[in-house]
């Protein structure tokens, strides 16, 4: 490991205590729309379906709109698919993210690394006197 401070900024939209989009679920999104199911792409990003559905229903449940919506059909058809809503708030979201790795040369960013310790100092103790 680098001794070198490192900052890591990540963007999280929070809907009252529930994260409705971090690179996580950005990356289920993504996910989903390339394999077509939700079991699919939990196998793909080796998540338990459970914890998959769980994003899913967090998100369905802080946008507007859904993000994700069940396909009903045959065997070949179900699964669930990316509405046109989650493609806006990915897309959007991915550019955010874009936006804050650009500011990787900024001044502020610069002296918030040097003002950075590469790794804590230990702690105090128990706090008792």
């Amino acid at each position: 490991m680098s001794d070198k401070p490192r900052l890591k900024l990540q963007a999280r939209l929070y809907c009252g205590e529930e994260i409705a989009m971090g690179p996580g679920k950005a990356d289920l999104l993504e996910s989903i729309e390339r394999e077509g199911s939700i079991s699919a792409a939990a196998r793909a990003m080796g998540m338990s379906y459970r914890r998959a559905w769980l994003l899913v229903d967090a998100m369905n449940r802080c946008w507007s709109e859904p993000l994700v919506e069940a396909v009903a059909g045959g065997s070949h058809e179900r699964g669930a698919r990316i509405t046109e809503t989650g493609r806006t708030v990915l897309a959007q979201f991915r550019g955010l993210q874009s936006r804050m790795a650009a500011l990787d040369g900024s001044e502020e960013y610069a002296a918030l690394e040097r003002a950075l310790r590469s790794l804590p100092l230990p702690p105090k103790g128990d706090g008792a006197a």
